[in-house]
C-alpha cells in the first residue's frame, strides 16, 4: 500500500517558513510522503494575513488549491496561519470546500524538529513570537498575541543541532528580536543571548539578525556587531517614518532625534555596516510637507537597502480609524518617488564595491553562472552576486573580486 502524500505552500515571511517546516516534519512523522508539485492527497497552505496584498495573495492561492481539488488532483485542502487566525469565520463561509482550518501554529518554547524547506546551508532560528510594541497600524498582536520568548537553553540546543547539521548561515528571526527575554523574567537581553549563541558555533560562519526595533537597539548590541567576526554587518532597522507627529501616530515610541542619533552611532562604531530599513507612505493625515521631510531624510541618510509599503488599513488597529485618509493615487505617487530615489542610491552603493574583494556564499547555479550573496544581502530579500566559473561548490564561501555592478546585484570573479 502506497503512502499518503502531501505538499505545502508557505506564504509570507521567514517566520511562516519556519512554522511550515514544523508542520512538514509532523506529517512526515505520521507516515506521509512529501511531494513538491502541489498535486498530492493533502495540500496544506500556510497563509499570510499581514497587509492587503498578502491577504489577496493568500486568497488567490486558496482558490487555485480548490480548483485542483475540483479536478481531483488533490483530495484534501488544509489552510492555516495568519489569515485564518484573523478571518476564520468569513473564510469558512466563503470557502466551504476547504477540509480543515487551523489558526497560526502555536509557538512552542521548546526546540521542535523541522524538515527544511530552504537550502541545507541556510537556516532560520525563531527566538520569539508575538510583539509588545503595539504599533498603531500593525495587526500582529491580534494574530500572534503578546511577546513570547524561547528560553535560552532551548535556543542553544537548537543552535547546536543546526551547527552540526551543515548550516553555514543562521538567520535569527522574530517580530522584534530586540525585545527577546523581556517576558521571561530572567536576567539577560539579546546581546547576552547572542554572545552565548556565538560560543556554540563551529561551522556556522554568518549570523544575521532580522527585524530589530530602533527603540530597543542597545549600545551593547552595537558593540557586539562591531567586534564579532560572525555577525553579518547588516542591520535590519525599520524606522517606518521620520516625522515626529507621524511616528507618534504610529505609536513607534521613538523620535527623529533618536533615530538620527542611533544611525550615527551605528555607522561610526561599525564601519562598512549596511543598513536596511522599511518605510510606510500614505499613513492617515500624512501631509505633503511631512512626506517631503521623509524623502529629504532618505536622500541624506542613504540607507543601503530599503523597502517601502503603501499604508494598509487593518481591521482592529488604531490606525484603521484614523482620520485624514490619503488618496490612493497620492500614496502610490509617494511610493514611486521613494523607490526612484532608492534605486539611484542603491546604484551608487553598488558601484562603490567595484574592485573590492568580498566573501560570497554560493547558493545556486544557472549553467556556468554561479549565484551567491555577500554578508550585506539577506536570503530572498536583497541582491545577489553572479560569478562566471566552471567549478564552485554550492554552500561554500569564496573570495570574489567585484568587477561590475547593477542597481541591486553584483558581478564577481
Amino acid at each position: 500500500m502506497s503512502k499518503k502524500t502531501f505538499s505545502i505552500i508557505s506564504l509570507g515571511c521567514f517566520r511562516n517558513t519556519y512554522d511550515s517546516e514544523i508542520v512538514v516534519r509532523q506529517f512526515l512523522d505520521k507516515g506521509y510522503s512529501l511531494k513538491k508539485d502541489n498535486k498530492a492527497d493533502t495540500l496544506i497552505i500556510n497563509t499570510c494575513g499581514f497587509i492587503k496584498d498578502a491577504k489577496e495573495e493568500s486568497i488567490g492561492i486558496i482558490e487555485k488549491a480548490l480548483d485542483l481539488k475540483k479536478r481531483k488532483q488533490v483530495k484534501e485542502v488544509i489552510v492555516f496561519g495568519c489569515l485564518v487566525s484573523r478571518y476564520k469565520k468569513e473564510l469558512k463561509d466563503f470557502f466551504p470546500q476547504v477540509d480543515q482550518w487551523w489558526p497560526v501554529l502555536e509557538f512552542s518554547r521548546r526546540f521542535l524538529k523541522r524538515e527544511k524547506l530552504t537550502p541545507p546551508f541556510i537556516d532560520f532560528l525563531k527566538i520569539s513570537e508575538g510583539c509588545l510594541n503595539h504599533c498603531s497600524y500593525c495587526a500582529i498582536p491580534f494574530i500572534k498575541g503578546p511577546l513570547k520568548s524561547k528560553p535560552q537553553d532551548e535556543i542553544l540546543k537548537e543552535v547546536r543541532a543546526l551547527d552540526k547539521g551543515g548550516v553555514r548561515e543562521l538567520n535569527i528571526i522574530g517580530q522584534d528580536i530586540t525585545s527577546w527575554g523581556k517576558d521571561l523574567g530572567v536576567r539577560g537581553d539579546l546581546t547576552y543571548l547572542l554572545k552565548n549563541i556565538l560560543k556554540e558555533l563551529i561551522h556556522i560562519k554568518w549570523v544575521r539578525l532580522l527585524y530589530t526595533h530602533p527603540r530597543h537597539f542597545s549600545d551593547s548590541l552595537i558593540d557586539l556587531f562591531a567586534t564579532s567576526s560572525k555577525i553579518c554587518k547588516y542591520i535590519d532597522l525599520p524606522i517606518q517614518h521620520i516625522n515626529d507627529r507621524i511616528l507618534k501616530l504610529m505609536n513607534r515610541d521613538t523620535s527623529r532625534k533618536q533615530i538620527v542619533d542611533l544611525i550615527k552611532k551605528i555607522r561610526s562604531k561599525i564601519p562598512g555596516c549596511v543598513l536596511r530599513t522599511s518605510i510606510i507612505v500614505g499613513f492617515p493625515s500624512e501631509s505633503e510637507k511631512e512626506f517631503s521631510q521623509l524623502l529629504d531624510f532618505l536622500e541624506e541618510t542613504k540607507f543601503e537597502k530599503l523597502g517601502v509599503f503603501a499604508f494598509s488599513r487593518e481591521e482592529g488597529t488604531f490606525a484603521h480609524d484614523c482620520k485624514g485618509a490619503v488618496h490612493h493615487s497620492t500614496t502610490m505617487r509617494r511610493y514611486r518617488q521613494i523607490m526612484d530615489l532608492q534605486r539611484k542610491i542603491s546604484g551608487e552603493v553598488s558601484s562603490k564595491l567595484i574592485g573590492k574583494e568580498l566573501d560570497v556564499l554560493v547558493q545556486d547555479q544557472d549553467n556556468n553562472i554561479f549565484i551567491g550573496r555577500t554578508q550585506y544581502d539577506a536570503f530572498e530579500v536583497d541582491g545577489e552576486v553572479f560569478i562566471n566559473k566552471k567549478k564552485l561548490k554550492i554552500g561554500d564561501f569564496y573570495k570574489a573580486k567585484i568587477v561590475d555592478a547593477y542597481e541591486y546585484d553584483l558581478v564577481g570573479i
